[in-house]
């Protein structure tokens, strides 16, 4: 017998350099290492049986067994990961998972953005590794739960994806059409806004900027799309009068590369060390003194942070 390997990551899909062969192949045999779906899809599409339990079978005959493909294209494991969604939702699946909708999800979409957040800023490759993955969980799952309305708005992973890839190619011309001269990144940045725009037919440059995200957040995106827009600085410094001292701190933080919302982040983490150092210094006094005005005084003194 002759033997086929099979990605089942890639579903029911044959090796190219194994098409001839199972065409030729007198019966097609199917290991029990094959995933159920993938091998019902061969069974339907091929007409191959099981592989009998003495795993013997006629001259000539193929077996398709289950193994990952080294030189497997890159993604694969995305296909993997829907199918492992898939499973979860539907029925025989976690009911946990079969009862989420994306009002329910929002907490967690919203916990996992800023535990990514933390790990790729705090430079830890396997959190960020990891809390990827719990990000990419929530694209999945969105998309699952999508698919499953009857009401004309349903929609899946593949229109998830089509929809990016329609997306990144229109607004980069310069790169898949070589129709533009783009040199510098400060000019793909205005002529994304452009295109974006154009495409989504707004009013104002500062349509569609989410509205849930943090407040320094939110006026640095909005400074930004006006600076991105062509507004010169002396206009932009008139629209950004206000009474409030914290918001001019903001708007002048979020000039070209500055990132507001990380340098309140950075702020509180140091805020954040120096009250666990005064804590720390206080805690080497004998007994365990209260917590009053004069332990933290004390403290202090003993780090420099007070006269």
């Amino acid at each position: 017998m002759i033997t086929v390997h099979v990605d089942p990551r890639l579903g029911a899909v044959l090796p190219a350099s194994a098409v001839r062969t199972v065409a030729a192949a007198p019966v097609v045999l199917l290991d029990p290492s094959l995933p159920e779906p993938v091998a019902a899809r061969f069974a339907a599409d091929l007409g191959a049986s099981p592989l009998p339990d003495d795993g013997s079978g006629p001259a000539g005959a193929v077996v398709l067994v289950a193994a990952r493909d080294p030189q497997a294209p890159a993604g694969a494991e995305l296909l993997e990961a829907v199918a492992v969604m898939d499973r979860l939702r539907s029925p025989g699946g976690c009911p946990w998972d079969a009862e989420q909708t994306h009002e329910s999800l929002l907490r967690y979409l919203v916990e996992e953005t800023y535990e990514l957040y933390d790990a790729l800023a705090a430079g830890d490759v396997e959190a960020s590794r990891e809390e990827l993955g719990d990000v990419l969980l929530q694209v999945l799952f969105h998309a699952r739960v999508a698919a499953e309305h009857e009401d004309g708005a349903a929609y899946d992973v593949d229109d998830v994806a089509a929809e990016l890839v329609a997306k990144l190619v229109g607004r980069h011309p310069h790169v898949f059409a070589g129709s533009e001269d783009v040199v510098t990144a400060s000019d793909q940045d205005r002529r994304w806004e452009e295109l974006k725009a154009t495409e989504k037919r707004r009013e104002s440059v500062l349509d569609g900027v989410a509205q849930a995200q943090p407040a320094a957040a939110l006026l640095a995106k909005y400074v930004s799309r006006t600076r991105r827009a062509g507004v010169p600085d002396d206009v932009l410094a008139a629209l950004a009068v206000t009474d409030s001292p914290v918001a001019r701190a903001v708007v002048a933080a979020a000039g070209p590369g500055g990132d507001p919302e990380g340098d309140l982040r950075a702020a509180a983490q140091e805020f954040a060390d120096r009250v666990r150092a005064v804590e720390a210094a206080g805690a080497g006094d004998s007994g365990d003194p209260p917590r009053d005005a004069e332990f933290w005084r004390r403290a202090a003194r003993q780090v420099d942070l007070v006269k």
